[in-house]
C-alpha cells in the first residue's frame, strides 16, 4: 500500500550567516491514512522544521517528500500550494484566529480565494461536529481556550484534507481540555480516515497515538 506521506532521507540544512545548521539528517518517515503518529523530542531537537517539510511549507536540502506515491520535492511555489490546499490541514499551539471574525467566518478563512458556494454550510456543519454549534457568531475573545482550538480544528477540516498537521495543539491547554481536543483527533482520523501528525511535549498525546516517533538533534531515533 501507498503511504499517504513520506519523507525519504530528508536532510535540511540553514546558513546562519557563516555557520550550517542540520536542523534535520537523514530523516525516513511516512504516515498512512487514519493514523495518528505523536512526534517528541527536546526544544530544538527539528520537531517543528519536520513539521514545515511535512506541509510543504519547507523545502529539504537534500531527500525527497512523497504525497501518495508523487514526488513532490521540487513543485513551484504555487503547486505547493495548491497540494497544500488539497490534502493538508494546519492546527497551531497559538489557533491563530483573526480577532475581528466569528467564529464561523474563521473556519471559512481557507475557501475565501476560492469558489466554494458550500463553504458556509460545510463551516457551520464542522462547528457543529467540535460542538460549537451555540458558538457560530462568537469571536475569539469570547471563547475559552479549548473553544478557540475547536475554531481552529473546524477551520483545518474545511478544505477535506487527508493529512492534519498540529504542532503542540495541547500546549496552551489544561489537561481536562487537552483530553477533549484529543478525543476530537481520534474521531476525526477514525471516521474522516485522516492521518493526523503531531508535534508535541506533552506525554498525554503520546497516549493517543498509534505511534511515537523520537527526535534528538535532526535524528529520529
Amino acid at each position: 500500500m501507498t503511504n499517504l506521506i513520506e519523507l525519504q532521507h530528508v536532510w535540511k540544512r540553514y546558513d546562519t550567516g557563516g555557520e550550517i545548521v542540520e536542523a534535520l539528517k537523514d530523516v525516513d518517515f511516512r504516515a498512512d491514512p487514519g493514523e495518528f503518529v505523536a512526534v517528541m523530542g527536546p526544544s530544538g531537537s527539528g520537531k517543528s522544521t519536520m513539521l514545515n517539510v511535512l506541509g510543504l511549507l519547507d523545502t529539504p536540502s537534500e531527500g525527497r517528500v512523497l504525497l501518495e506515491g508523487s514526488d513532490v520535492t521540487d513543485l513551484s511555489d504555487q503547486e505547493m500550494t495548491v497540494q497544500r490546499k488539497q490534502f493538508i490541514g494546519f492546527i497551531f499551539q497559538s489557533f491563530h484566529l483573526i480577532p475581528t471574525l466569528t467564529a464561523l467566518e474563521n473556519v471559512e478563512v481557507p475557501t475565501l480565494f476560492g469558489n466554494d458556494p458550500a463553504a458556509r454550510d460545510r463551516a457551520e456543519t464542522l462547528l457543529e461536529r467540535v460542538g460549537l454549534g451555540d458558538r457560530l457568531d462568537h469571536r475569539p475573545d469570547q471563547l475559552s481556550g479549548g473553544q478557540k482550538q475547536r475554531v481552529a480544528i473546524a477551520r483545518s477540516l474545511i478544505n477535506n484534507p487527508r493529512i492534519l498537521l498540529a504542532d503542540e495543539p495541547t500546549g496552551n491547554l489544561d489537561r481536562k481540555t487537552g483530553r477533549s481536543v484529543l478525543d476530537l483527533f481520534d474521531e476525526i482520523r477514525l471516521e474522516d480516515d485522516v492521518a493526523v501528525i503531531a508535534v508535541t511535549h506533552d506525554p498525554q498525546l503520546a497516549e493517543f497515538a498509534d505511534r511515537t516517533v523520537n527526535i534528538i538533534d535532526g535524528r529520529i531515533q
